[in-house]
């Protein structure tokens, strides 16, 4: 039996009759629609356990290939040319754009049902699904890795990280991708956000690891960046919110400029990272119910504890364990974890150490430590007081976000990895 054979007369009819270029949907609409399609299609073409990864192709070559549109419907099932199949032998599932208005439930009921109909027509799920005007989802499944590559803790998971450029988020975006996640790094220093991630994909894979610009303190600049990660994978199963800014100085001496920036960063930036993001991990969830998402705030121990002299990153990550704790009420109903890592003092990047800005460098202008009258001063200042001795490190605080990502019975906590310095009472 051919694939002509397999579809209806009516099928063929629209088939026969709609040879050509298509419309392009117009761009925000599209926008819309892919944000959307994405992260339902990877969750509804993965399995009980993992999600696929949806790449989306709106090229003009992918949309020169596309030259029939089926019977209008979100059931037709055809190749891209009548009679032929896609490149890698397999049948393309064809879908009509939702319409405006359609909310997610009947979105995900009608992807799920289309899909269904595929598998039985073709005895497999569609690796590929063309949307007529807008483009190509291609799916595939991460889950095994290469040969020469263990498949680490976290195959088949796709990881955003924020404030990535450097320092603790570009060793936790390298550490998550060292176990089998793919990473978009995201930094408002799009050059050195850029030069992470390809340093990282040299190392791990091209196409792995992925440099992304964003302000954490700008809903448009967050939107676009996710968009990005949609385009490249469908979603994400992990959302670290690192991107963190300090300021020192007392409370006659900071401005107001200063404290509106740590505020707007550390605080305005986290709930705006999350409020953009449930709305991925809820689409995922509805089409998927099994897996867990995790959001976890890179914090610190000045969230546990007043800092001297350092009051509007104290305050900013106070308030993040309030946003933690209460994000993770509403959001359990996503199956989204969402839990803080308060690490200590990171005293070898550069957020301590920078010659012209580091916070060594800033407490001793701030007087901060009395008698200190060296940057090293301070510094053995502040080893002193933590009991292991030693700064924090960036593997010290993977291994406390690997452990959360493992624990499916965790969240709205706040995770010290202090070094003592920092108990919980």
């Amino acid at each position: 039996m051919t694939d002509a054979d397999r579809q209806t007369p009516q099928e063929n009819r629209a088939h026969t009759d709609a040879f050509g270029d298509m419309a392009r949907v117009e761009p925000e609409r599209a926008r819309r629609l892919i944000d959307r399609l994405g992260p339902a299609l990877r969750a509804l073409l993965g399995d009980a356990t993992a999600r696929a990864v949806v790449s989306f192709d709106d090229s003009d070559e992918a949309r020169q290939r596309v030259r029939i549109v089926p019977n209008p419907g979100m059931t037709a099932s055809a190749p891209t040319i009548p009679g032929q199949t896609m490149d890698d032998g397999s049948h393309p599932l064809w879908l009509a754009a939702p319409e405006e208005g359609e909310d997610d439930e009947a979105l995900v009921g009608r992807l799920r049902q289309a899909i269904a109909a595929h598998m039985v027509r073709y005895g497999a799920a569609p690796r590929a699904v063309i949307i007529p005007g807008l483009g190509r989802f291609a799916a595939r499944r991460e889950s095994q890795p290469a040969a020469d590559r263990p498949a680490g803790r976290l195959a088949g998971k796709v990881a955003v990280v924020t404030g990535a450029a450097q320092g603790f988020g570009r060793e936790i975006a390298a550490g998550l991708a060292r176990e089998g996640a793919l990473v978009a790094l995201a930094d408002v220093n799009q050059a050195g956000v850029s030069a992470a991630a390809a340093s990282l994909a040299d190392e791990v894979g091209a196409g792995r690891a992925h440099g992304l610009a964003m302000d954490v303190g700008d809903a448009r600049s967050i939107a676009e960046a996710l968009h990005r990660v949609i385009r490249l994978w469908g979603g994400f199963d992990i959302f670290i919110a690192n991107a963190g800014v300090l300021r020192a100085g007392g409370v006659q001496d900071l401005t107001e400029a200063e404290f509106d920036l740590v505020t707007r960063v550390n605080y305005k930036g986290y709930f705006l990272c999350v409020r953009l993001a449930a709305r991925v991990f809820a689409l995922q969830h509805r089409a998927l119910p099994g897996p867990y998402g995790d959001i976890i705030q890179i914090n610190s121990k000045s969230g546990l504890t007043g800092s001297n002299r350092n009051f509007a990153y104290a305050g900013g990550k106070f308030g993040g364990i309030g946003l933690t704790q209460s994000f993770a009420l509403e959001l359990i109903a996503d199956r989204v974890k969402v839990n803080a890592i308060c690490p200590g003092n990171f005293f070898d990047g550069p957020l301590w150490s920078d010659p012209e800005n580091g916070l060594f460098v800033q407490y001793l202008r701030a007087g901060k430590v009395p008698g200190a009258r060296t940057v090293d001063d301070v510094r053995r200042a502040y080893e002193a007081k933590i009991p292991m001795g030693r700064g924090c490190t960036a593997a010290d605080v993977l291994k406390a976000i690997l452990y959360v990502i493992d624990q499916d019975y965790e969240t709205g906590q706040a995770i010290p990895v202090t070094g003592g310095q920092v108990m919980l009472s």
